[in-house]
């Protein structure tokens, strides 16, 4: 059976035609996960041409069983009401082939294909990555319907769940309890380690999609440094605010102010970024925090984990976010905003609220200046790591897919 997979992930185009996935959306990602169940995917999705360069080191997304519908590529609401047409174009030939489908939540491309889905009493599945209330909270994003578009797509999400025949969720409890489903249930993180990384009705279970090679877990980290320079690590998408990062800048003037010697590296990029810069500089911190841009996934964003003494994610919104436990896997103590699904990770001692850059200033003082402590969470993050070895997480979501497939055969609604 062929499975129609849809999401707002913006692909990549080389200059060859070929398409990548700057994420981990490569073909050995998709191939491992859904063709175990499915005979082929067709992944509906935007698609934007780039540079040879810009895809360098990447592996194709395309390949035996698995297909690109490109959409062109779009931003912004206009964009959106403009894909309409094209969504509902490929969900057609595709249903009139009988495929089972599934939609990655919230998203634009879900609500779209949802309408058209019911309207025909199709079935599908969902795999819900995120909260749509927290992401479109006040100073998160920037948008002048923002709080139109949060009550918009929240309703369409609790919607979503209740009507499809199975729902995937990232978290182990966070998510079902602000958008439970009515059918069947599986708790997914989206973050996943192969079994060799690891060194050292109704139904329910918990299982994880972030992929890391085999070195993705340290077996052990290194003696802690006792004495400053200290080097603190951020790692997240500067497209919108919820990340945070305006409030780490703002947590290490704090810092330096107090007196403890840091530096800070941001790793990632987006249409903020030049303010974020100005707002370091603005804050004297200029020398002391460097945005390094985007960095390939695997060993380049381990290298500059290891090299760091803490890592910060200062989030306004989360689902289960994959750079927090790559950082955890690394053996690096971690300080988070209680946020999310971020409270199943971390310690409740190493939570911080969001936007409240004095907090976050103190945690960060009162971690660095105890050996004793970032040694025991480091131990502990490491532990917590080895719950996302995908064989933990492979038979669960596996299970979840047949659901959905035998859902689409028999016809359920």
């Amino acid at each position: 059976m062929e499975l129609v997979l849809l999401f707002d992930h913006r692909f990549h185009r080389s200059p060859d035609r070929t398409i990548y996935s700057p994420l981990q959306y490569g073909y050995t990602f998709l191939q491992k996960r859904y063709l175990r169940v499915f005979d082929n995917i067709s992944v509906i999705a935007r698609v934007a041409d780039v540079s040879a360069g810009e895809v360098a080191g990447r592996q194709p997304t395309e390949g035996p069983g698995i297909k690109v519908l490109d959409l062109g590529d779009w931003t912004g609401m206009w964009g959106f009401i403009k894909a309409r047409q094209a969504t509902v174009r490929e969900m057609r030939r595709c249903m009139n082939r009988g495929a089972a489908v599934i939609m990655i939540a919230p998203g634009g491309l879900a609500s779209i294909a949802y309408r058209y889905l019911v309207r025909r009493n199709y079935p599908f599945g969902l795999e819900v990555v995120s909260d749509p209330y927290a992401v479109f909270a006040p100073g998160a994003v920037e948008h002048p319907l923002r709080p139109f578009i949060r009550w918009l797509v929240t309703r369409d999400l609790r919607d979503q769940c209740r009507r499809a025949v199975g729902v995937l969720y990232v978290t182990k409890k966070t998510l079902q309890r602000l958008y439970p489903a009515r059918w069947m249930d599986v708790s997914a993180s989206d973050v996943e380690l192969p079994e060799e990384a690891v060194v050292g009705g109704v139904a329910w279970t918990h299982c994880s999609s972030i992929e890391l090679g085999g070195e993705g877990i340290a077996e052990r980290r290194g003696r802690r440094k006792l004495h400053a320079p200290f080097r603190v690590v951020t790692v997240g998408s500067l497209t919108q605010r919820y990340k945070g990062t305006d409030v780490l800048i703002e947590a290490v003037a704090r810092c330096v102010r107090a007196g403890l010697d840091l530096t800070a590296v941001v790793v990632g990029d987006g249409k903020y970024r030049p303010a974020l810069i100005a707002k370091a500089e603005r804050f004297g911190m200029g020398s002391r925090i460097r945005f390094v841009g985007q960095v390939a996934p695997g060993e380049p964003v381990r290298r500059i984990l290891d090299e760091s003494d803490l890592f910060v994610l200062p989030s306004r919104t989360e689902g289960l976010p994959r750079a927090l436990i790559e950082a955890m896997a690394r053996g690096l103590p971690c300080i988070g905003s209680a946020v999310g699904g971020i409270p199943e990770l971390l310690d409740a001692g190493d939570l911080v609220p969001a936007d409240a850059p004095a907090a976050l200033a103190a945690k960060i003082q009162e971690v660095l200046r105890d050996p004793l402590r970032m040694e025991e969470m480091s131990q502990r993050n490491l532990r917590g790591a080895q719950e996302f070895r995908s064989s933990d997480g492979d038979e669960r979501r596996k299970r979840l897919y047949e659901h959905v497939r035998d859902s689409t055969l028999r016809g359920d609604a």
